[in-house]
C-alpha cells in the first residue's frame, strides 16, 4: 500500500515513505526520530573512523608488525586519502544503482567485515592465519656511519593490511557521502530551516564520535591493549548497522534516480571541445558512463542543459574551497607537529622528584596519547555547534541578518586564514627560543624532542579560530552541496564535496614534501625528526597568502552565483531534478 503524498509533493515511483500518525505533530515526531536514528549511527561511525585512524602508525610501527616509521605514515597517509578521494564512488553507485538506503548499508556491511581485519591482526594466531610467519631481520655488518643506505624490505603482511584498509576507506567514503544526504532527506519535509538546523547537528555528532574515540580508543590502544582498543570500532560500527536497520520503519527512502554524470561529460566535452566531440560521437562512444536506474522517464535534453549550467555554476564554488581545505587539515600534521615542540605539561600525578618535562607519568606509567592534541578543535566544535542554533542562528534569523551559504563559507575562510597566520606567528616565536638553546626534553611515545618551554596552551588560539571556521565553511559548504544539487546528482555532488577535501589535504602533504627537500624551508637533516632547523613559520605564511588570494576570488565567484541565482535563471530547473 502506497504511503501518503504530502501536499504538492511530486509522486516519485519507487519512494516508500512511513505510515505516519494521523495529525501533525505525529508526522514531526516520526521526522525526528528519523534524523536522529541518522545522527547516532554517525555519531558511532565516526568513532570508529578516526578509533582505526588515530594510531594506526602506531600500530603498525609496534612490535606486532615492526614497519619502520615511513611505511606506518605512508599507509596511514594512503587509507586517509583514500577514505575521501573514493567518496564520488559510492555517491554515483547510490544515484544510479542502489539508493542511499541500500548504499548506506550495504557500505556499513563492508566497514563491519573490513574492520574486523585489525583486531584480528592484534593477536599472533590472527596474524599467522591472515599474513602468515613474520619473517626473521637478515643479520649483517652494521653501518660504518650514519648516511650509510639501508635497504628496506617490503612491510612484514603488507598486502593483507594495505586491502583491508582500501575497502575500510571505500566503505567510509560511501556512508560518508550517502549519510550525509539521506539524514536530510528524513528532514526535508519540515522546511529548510530543519534541514539547516540538521546539518548542524550532523556536524556535532562527527565531532562527538570523534571524542568518545580519541578520548577512549586511542588512549586503550597506546596504554592498554590493540586488540580490545580495535574491537571497540568493530562494536562501533556493529551497533551502527544494528540502529540503521532498526530504524528503518520510520525512514524515507528513494529510489535510485539515476546520474547524469554521463550527460555532464558529454556536455562539457561539447562545450570545450567541439571537433574532438564530433570525431568520437559515434553511436557506440556516446555514453562515456552508463546512465542506468533511471526509473523515472528520461530528462529531457533541455533538462540535461538546465542541470549542466547549474553544475557549471556549483563547481567553480566547490573548487575554491580547495585552499582552505589545505589550511583546515594542518590541524592533523603540521599543527600536531608543532605542538610536539612546545612544552606539554605532565598531567598525570608524579612521584618523582624530577621535574624534566616528558609525557609519561611517573607513577602510573601511562602516557599522554600523541592524538589528543586533536581534541582542541573537536572541544570547540562541540561547544560552538548548540551555541550557533540555539542562540546565533535565531538572533540573526530574527533580526534578519542570517547570511546565505556561501557567505557563511567566505567568513570560515577568514577564519582559517587568521588561524594559520596566529600558528606562523607561535612558530617565530617559538624557533627564538631554539635559537637562544633554551630548550627542554620531552619524550613522546618512544621518540625525544627538544622542545621550546612555551606552554603548548599557546596553540589554543590557532585551534579555536579553525574550529570556528570549521562552523561556518564545513557545515554550509554541505548544506550548500545538497541543496543546490540536481536531485539526480546529489549523490555524486556530495561525493565529489568530500573528494576536494581530500585533495586539499594531499595538497598540503605534497606542499610540505616540496619544502623538505634539499634547500627547502623545512628541509631538516640535522634534527632527526625534530623540526627545530625547519622555517615552518614560512609555510603558514604562505599557505595563509594562498588561503587570503583564493577567498577573495571565492567572493568574487559567490557573488556571481547569487546573483545569478536570485534571476529567472534560477527557475529553469524542473520540480523532479530539484534536490
Amino acid at each position: 500500500m502506497p504511503a501518503p503524498r504530502a501536499p504538492g509533493e511530486p509522486r516519485v515511483s519507487g519512494e516508500r515513505r512511513p505510515l505516519l500518525a494521523s495529525g501533525a505533530r505525529g508526522p514531526r515526531r516520526r521526522r525526528r526520530a528519523a534524523g536522529a536514528a541518522v545522527l547516532l549511527v554517525e555519531a558511532l561511525e565516526r568513532a570508529a573512523f578516526f578509533g582505526v585512524s588515530a594510531n594506526l602508525v602506531l600500530y603498525l610501527n609496534s612490535t606486532n608488525f615492526n614497519w619502520a616509521g615511513e611505511q606506518a605514515s605512508r599507509a596511514a597517509l594512503v587509507f586517509l586519502g583514500a577514505s575521501y578521494l573514493l567518496a564520488p564512488v559510492g555517491g554515483w553507485l547510490a544515484d544510479v544503482y542502489l539508493g542511499r538506503y541500500r548504499a548506506v548499508a550495504l557500505s556499513l556491511l563492508l566497514y563491519l567485515a573490513a574492520s574486523g581485519l585489525l583486531p584480528a591482526t592484534a593477536f599472533p594466531d590472527g596474524r599467522r592465519s591472515f599474513c602468515g610467519e613474520m619473517p626473521e631481520s637478515p643479520l649483517g655488518p652494521a653501518c660504518p656511519s650514519p648516511d650509510c643506505g639501508r635497504n628496506s624490505p617490503s612491510p612484514y603482511c603488507a598486502p593483507t593490511l594495505y586491502a583491508g584498509l582500501l575497502l575500510l576507506a571505500l566503505a567510509a567514503s560511501s556512508v560518508r557521502s550517502n549519510l550525509t544526504s539521506f539524514g536530510a532527506d528524513q528532514v526535508m519535509d519540515l522546511g529548510r530551516n530543519a534541514t539547516r538546523r540538521f546539518f548542524n547537528w550532523f556536524y556535532w555528532s562527527i565531532n562527538l564520535g570523534a571524542v568518545l574515540s580519541l578520548l577512549v580508543v586511542a588512549f586503550i590502544q597506546q596504554n592498554i591493549s590493540f586488540l580490545l582498543g580495535y574491537s571497540i570500532p568493530v562494536g562501533c560500527v556493529g551497533l551502527a548497522f544494528f540502529i540503521f536497520l532498526f530504524a528503518t520503519p520510520i525512514f524515507i527512502t528513494k529510489p535510485p534516480m539515476g546520474s547524469q554524470v554521463s550527460s555532464m561529460l558529454k556536455l562539457a566535452l561539447q562545450n570545450c571541445c567541439p571537433r574532438l566531440w564530433q570525431r568520437h560521437s559515434s553511436p557506440q562512444g556516446a555514453h562515456l558512463l552508463p546512465d542506468q536506474g533511471y526509473p523515472q522517464p528520461r530528462p529531457s535534453p533541455q533538462e540535461d542543459i538546465a542541470n549542466f549550467q547549474v553544475l557549471v555554476k556549483i563547481l567553480p564554488v566547490m573548487v575554491t574551497l580547495v585552499p582552505y581545505w589545505m589550511v583546515y587539515f594542518q590541524m592533523q600534521s603540521t599543527y600536531v607537529l608543532q605542538g610536539l615542540h612546545l612544552h606539554i605539561p605532565n598531567i598525570f600525578p608524579a612521584n618523582s622528584a624530577n621535574s624534566s618535562v616528558a609525557l609519561r607519568a611517573q607513577g602510573s606509567g601511562y602516557t599522554i596519547p600523541e592524538a589528543w592534541l586533536l581534541l582542541a578543535n573537536v572541544v570547540v566544535v562541540l561547544i560552538l555547534v548548540p551555541l550557533k542554533d540555539h542562540l546565533i542562528d535565531p538572533l540573526l534569523l530574527r533580526c534578519k541578518l542570517l547570511p546565505s551559504a556561501l557567505q557563511k563559507m567566505a567568513l570560515g575562510m577568514f577564519f582559517g586564514f587568521t588561524s594559520v597566520i596566529v600558528a606562523g606567528v607561535l612558530e617565530m616565536e617559538r624557533l627564538h627560543y631554539i635559537h637562544r638553546n633554551e630548550t627542554v626534553t620531552q619524550q613522546i611515545g618512544e621518540v625525544l624532542y627538544n622542545a621550546a618551554p612555551l606552554s603548548i596552551w599557546w596553540q589554543i588560539p590557532q585551534y579555536l579560530l579553525i574550529g570556528i571556521s570549521e562552523i561556518f565553511a564545513s557545515i554550509p559548504g554541505l548544506e550548500f552541496a545538497y541543496s543546490e544539487a540536481p536531485r539526480s546528482m546529489q549523490g555524486a555532488l556530495m561525493g565529489i564535496f568530500f573528494f576536494l577535501s581530500g585533495v586539499g589535504s594531499l595538497l598540503g602533504s605534497s606542499l610540505v614534501a616540496l619544502l623538505s627537500l634539499p634547500g627547502g624551508w623545512m628541509h631538516c637533516p640535522k634534527d632527526f625528526g625534530n623540526i627545530n632547523n625547519c622555517r615552518m613559520d614560512l609555510y603558514f605564511f604562505l599557505l595563509a597568502g594562498v588561503q587570503a588570494a583564493t577567498a577573495l576570488l571565492f567572493v568574487w565567484i559567490a557573488g556571481r552565483y547569487e546573483k545569478a541565482a536570485q534571476g529567472p535563471a534560477s527557475h529553469s530547473r524542473s520540480g523532479r531534478d530539484r534536490g
